[in-house]
């Protein structure tokens, strides 16, 4: 069952909030960021935060990170992060197709995701995101980041 949920530009109080998601949940627990890696990642300079909300009763449910010009000068997904309590209902999905609508035009829209991260891979997979390279012991010595591409009209 699919809640519904608006997406927005992320308020000033709306980073603690995602940091706290990013940092107690994967892959960013594996990946070894903890808090204040978090914040500044959502900080990083030339980034945007958007907010997914219930329709119903406003509550936070997840988060996309995006940089407008992040890989190659394409659009590139830097972070999605979904609520433990609303994973699986659509929340991740509504986040993918905002950043499609917010690019749509600019021909590529890339984004990484970690070889131990088989459900957000089935995520990219089922939006048409197709994989086209890897970078191996990126981030963690014994995974790789897979890089994946969607083409955007």
């Amino acid at each position: 069952m699919e809640i519904p949920v608006y997406v927005a530009a992320a308020a000033p109080d709306d980073y603690a909030w995602c940091a706290s998601l990013m940092a107690s949940s994967e892959p960013w627990i594996t990946l070894g960021r903890d808090l204040e890696a978090c914040r500044e990642a959502l900080t990083r300079p030339g980034s945007e935060l958007f907010v997914a909300r219930s329709r119903e009763n406003d509550l936070r449910a997840g988060f996309i990170l995006l940089a407008p010009y992040g890989l190659a000068a394409s659009p590139y997904i830097a972070s999605v992060a979904v609520a433990a309590e609303v994973r699986g209902q659509g929340v991740g999905s509504e986040l993918l197709r905002f950043a499609e609508r917010r690019f749509a035009g600019r021909g590529h829209l890339f984004l990484l995701v970690s070889s131990f991260n088989h459900h957000a891979q089935r995520l990219y997979r089922r939006h048409g995101y197709e994989f086209v390279g890897k970078l191996e012991d990126y981030c963690v010595p014994g995974h790789s980041e897979l890089i994946f591409h969607k083409g955007l009209q």
